[in-house]
């Protein structure tokens, strides 16, 4: 085989990514008068999982579910369509190109309505990351040009679209040579934290307990390796998975150590003491001198 043969072949195998993946949502981003064909891809994916079915024990066979009409009985898939219930028992009738048939600006077209801070959208909002690209050469200058605009300002962009049923809130933002964008919450989707933190009293914490606290803290603090993190429960359960198949099947119960559930921490100050010494490899806190008085 020829050298320029082989290369061909080689560019021939080779696969895009933006062909192989499926982009989620694919339009313009708009400023004002500029728009940016992009294409948006999800930036997350499912990690490892056990998948359980239901089983009829007796048999020992899997469960199945049908599509049941009262009255009628099992129906074929291509029989269903979607309806709303205005009334107990009383339903609008929708096809799906009737809903695809929606019109609206976002299905198309990203319009960043609003720049603020980083810090000024909480954390609860955020919801789902997805990478955002140039749909082509002649987009990316003008990509570029807001990416860099967006870091240079620390801004984020904030706008709406709409996909798969729904419009959702997004942020648009930097995110090393590209940008990512990040569905939001609506502010009646988030629970007010007051609700649940309005009980803890405003106390002011002990100097010592803080300083113990810090030091902990400093001396667990590393940079961030999410390869350093992975599910262990899904060890546990493939391990046991694996046990029951080599037991032929006979009921395992692991052992489980006796976890103190009761939440009360009976001196806090011996407790962080005790863990900041640990730490520094078992050394004792030296204790505090008495001040002894003079005799007069």
């Amino acid at each position: 085989m020829g050298r320029q043969v082989f290369w061909e072949l080689i560019k021939a195998l080779q696969v895009d990514f933006h062909m192989a993946a499926r982009a989620y949502w694919k339009g313009q981003i708009r400023i004002a008068l500029v728009s940016i064909p992009v294409e948006i891809y999800p930036a997350t994916q499912s990690g490892a999982q056990i998948s359980f079915r239901q089983i009829h024990e007796p048999s020992g066979k899997r469960i199945k579910y049908e599509k049941v009409v009262p009255g009628v009985g099992p129906v074929d898939r291509d029989e269903i369509i979607k309806g709303f219930e205005y009334e107990k028992d009383s339903y609008v009738l929708l096809d799906q190109d009737e809903i695809d048939a929606v019109k609206l600006e976002s299905k198309k077209t990203l319009m960043l309505t609003q720049f603020v801070d980083t810090h000024e959208i909480d954390v609860l909002y955020y919801e789902k990351p997805y990478y955002v690209v140039p749909a082509d050469d002649l987009a990316e200058e003008a990509y570029v040009v807001l990416r860099d605009a967006l870091r240079k300002t620390k801004k984020v962009g904030v706008g709406q679209l709409a996909v798969r049923g729904s419009e959702h809130l997004v942020s648009l933002k930097p995110c090393g040579n590209g940008m990512v964008l990040e569905t939001l919450r609506y502010a009646d989707e988030v629970k007010k934290a007051q609700s649940y933190f309005g009980d803890i009293d405003e106390i002011k914490p002990d100097k010592e307990l803080l300083s113990l606290a810090e030091k902990l803290i400093e001396e667990k603090s590393a940079p961030f390796d999410p390869d350093e993190y992975h599910d262990r429960y899904i060890d546990a359960l493939q391990k046991l998975i694996a046990k029951k198949r080599k037991a032929g099947g006979k009921k395992l119960l692991e052992d489980v150590e006796d976890v103190d559930e009761s939440g009360n921490v009976i001196d806090l100050m011996a407790a962080l003491k005790k863990s900041v010494a640990e730490k520094d490899g078992g050394k004792k806190p030296a204790p505090k001198k008495s001040r002894s008085r003079k005799a007069s």
